[in-house]
């Protein structure tokens, strides 16, 4: 089921657009509404596939969940899936910050959106949970698997280090490969992998080479301008360096962003006031999508639209292209022996840290009595009636309007 006729452009703009709109709650919460929609709704992509995914957006720099969804969009359409699929995943999240920004700006505060994501929580949670659920049965087939997936879970809901996620994923791939190496050995000898498809497409090559122009041109405009326009020209110059720069050099996703931006954005460039960076991370965390999505009011308080579209751009991209560049090569790799035997100690790993992930959240919202009940109430509508997260987030949001 990769790269698919059967899967439009069009397809991956619009349900991206859709989970890009409703998927609040972090990286996991964003991967559990793609596995119930891609993989579960829409058969798109293969559980094992999208695991996969998460491994490898998880070892390279950006936004995880960006990344996730940057390698869903290659495996169905190629390069050109994977730019629109981010096109599709960020533009919600971006305009509600342009409007989050001109308030603020304006007006001096932001919209209080406390009793809506009260509601919110408790049915990112179950949505994580009921996935977390599905995941388990169709990959959890032996005890060494069951095990791994339980220690992953306790270790990374005890745990706020990204070294110990790192840790929890090597250990577990290394456990994989020395449990069932040998076995798949014989499984795997008649096979070879795959080369028939080693060569990047044309367009490969095109689109990538005219991004990189872009970002030349860019750079090298205040020597061009004449001075009146040089100083702006600088100035959208500094965004581009500064938020790719970032964007390249982080991992761990999006919390890990929030220093070395506070360091580089309030401290060294003095762009942002302590309370205005804090403010715009606020606002990072009340929209859906990645808190990157923070640069957004960042770029708009320095240079208008043009500099929130810089600064947005900026920190998405690079690490968009390298996602498909390590997907691109990760496809030639994925079906030997030893990859395989480590992907069985790896899948059982990232199951306990979607399980953890929904641990997490409620823990950041306190374990209320309303909380408890509204997580069943969620999951049963998850499970039993299988209903779309799109409808089941904002009306969970609209509910906590009415009763908290």
């Amino acid at each position: 089921m990769e790269k698919t006729s059967s899967t439009s452009l069009k397809y991956l703009f619009f349900t991206f657009l859709k989970i890009g709109a409703t998927s609040w709650g972090g990286f996991m919460a964003l991967i559990s509404v793609i596995q119930k929609q891609i993989v579960d709704g829409d058969k798109k992509l293969e559980n094992e596939i999208l695991l996969e995914g998460i491994s490898l957006a998880s070892v390279l720099p950006g936004p995880m969940a960006f990344n996730v969804v940057t390698f869903v969009g290659y495996k169905l359409k190629g390069i050109r899936g994977a730019l629109v699929s981010m096109a599709g995943i960020v533009l919600p999240s971006f305009l509600l910050m342009l409007a989050l920004s001109f308030l603020y700006l304006k007006y001096g505060n932001i919209p209080s959106f406390t009793r809506f994501f009260a509601g919110v929580l408790p049915a990112v949670a179950a949505i994580i949970i009921s996935v977390a659920f599905a995941l388990a049965k169709k990959n959890l087939t032996d005890m060494p698997q069951i095990l791994i997936a339980v220690t992953s879970a306790i270790v990374i809901a005890l745990s706020k280090a990204y070294i110990t996620t790192l840790t929890v994923m090597f250990l577990s791939g290394l456990i994989g490969y020395l449990i069932y190496h040998e076995k798949l050995i014989a499984e795997f000898s008649s096979n070879s992998v795959d080369k028939s498809n080693i060569r990047m497409p044309k367009i490969g090559f095109l689109i990538p080479l005219i991004i990189a122009a872009c970002f030349l041109i860019v750079i090298l405009l205040p020597v061009l301008l004449p001075s009146g326009l040089a100083d702006l020209a600088n100035l959208h110059r500094q965004i581009l360096l500064s938020f790719s720069s970032m964007s390249l050099s982080l991992f761990g996703g999006g919390y890990v962003i929030i220093p070395a931006m506070q360091q580089i954005i309030v401290d060294s460039l003095k762009w942002l006031t302590a309370k205005e960076f804090t403010d715009a991370i606020a606002m990072g965390q009340i929209t859906p999508g990645p808190i990157f999505i923070s640069a957004t009011f960042i770029g708009f308080k320095l240079a208008g639209f043009w500099g929130a579209l810089n600064a947005t751009v900026a920190i998405f991209l690079p690490p968009g292209l390298v996602m498909i560049t390590c997907s691109h090569f990760f496809d030639r790799i994925r079906n030997s022996v030893a990859i395989t035997a480590i992907f069985k100690g790896l899948r059982p790993a990232l199951i306990g840290m979607i399980a953890a992930a929904a641990y997490k959240i409620m823990l950041s919202n306190g374990f209320t009595v309303q909380a408890l009940l509204l997580i069943c109430i969620f999951l049963i509508l998850a499970i039993r009636y299988k209903m779309d997260p799109a409808i089941l987030i904002p009306g969970a949001g609209i509910i906590g309007l009415l009763i908290f």
